[in-house]
């Protein structure tokens, strides 16, 4: 059996680098990948070290094309019998998929897409997952599912049309046809676009960015932008109003103005 593990995490200075890691199956969602990437949101969700998420794919030629058509697809509609620990596992366990695909699963910490090639089904409906996104200007995204005679299952449905034109979001999801980076772009699915060689410092210095800040204040804004999606404005100002008194209590509100006025960088704890 290869030591070579199909999912990397690594940890540094405030930030999680996660890596789909099958380039010869272009970085392809086989079930072990999906327990080990579920397994790390969970990971990160729970390690307070950790302030910022990258998720990219190992090489150029895929950053993730999705559900592994010969083991994961087969093995979910029961054409192919489980045959792994992994296989077992994510029949057993059905927030397996979800919690891969932040499905109804709270991570408040940011995440970075770095997008290093093509981003095809399962692998752009995680993507939509994510808060920022740059990407190689080689991607493409992509939604093929109906070409197979299957759906998007991992939130696509509901995202896709929340983040771009609902027009486009039918073509995409009806025709399954791919569209460019610089379609991306001017949608507004992704941030920026940059060259293959200069993806991943771009990441990171996003990530480094970030993690600068004030981590109960980050966590806090994304929490709210994210539960105050869909509801009344009022209903919004009073999730707003709840994260605002959160922040005000922490020792982290109090360093930030002070550093400021003592000239000198912000050491925030997170408390």
């Amino acid at each position: 059996m290869s030591d070579v593990l199909p999912l990397l995490l690594e940890k540094s200075d405030g930030v999680a680098l996660m890596t789909f890691n099958r380039p010869k199956a272009r970085n392809a969602i086989s079930p072990e990948v999906a327990c080990r990437l579920a397994d790390a949101f969970a990971d990160v969700a729970g390690d307070d070290s950790v302030r910022v998420v990258i998720l990219t794919g190992t090489g150029d030629r895929a950053f993730c094309s999705g559900g592994d058509l010969a083991l994961t697809l087969p093995l979910m509609t029961g054409a192919r019998q489980p045959e792994t620990q992994w296989d077992y596992r994510l029949l057993d366990d059905p927030g397996i998929m979800d919690r891969s695909a932040l499905r109804g699963f709270e991570l408040n910490k940011p995440i970075i897409a770095a997008i290093n090639g093509p981003c095809m089904a399962g692998g752009m409906e995680t993507m939509l997952a994510t808060d920022i996104r740059i990407a190689a200007d080689h991607a493409t995204f992509a939604l093929p599912e109906v070409r197979r005679g299957l759906i998007p299952f991992a939130g696509s449905l509901v995202r896709l049309p929340r983040q771009i034109p609902q027009c486009l979001a039918m073509e995409m999801l009806l025709t399954g046809d791919p569209i460019s980076a610089e379609q991306a772009l001017s949608a507004g699915m992704i941030n920026r676009v940059v060259p293959q060689a200069e993806l991943m410092a771009s990441a990171w210095a996003m990530a480094r960015k970030i993690a600068a800040n004030g981590p109960l204040a980050v966590q806090e804004v994304k929490r709210t932008v994210l539960q105050a999606s869909g509801v009344t404005l009022e209903q919004g100002y009073r999730m707003e109003d709840a994260a605002k008194a959160r922040v005000m209590a922490s020792d982290d509100a109090r360093e930030g103005p002070r550093a400021f006025m003592e000239k000198r960088p912000a050491v925030f704890r997170g408390v």
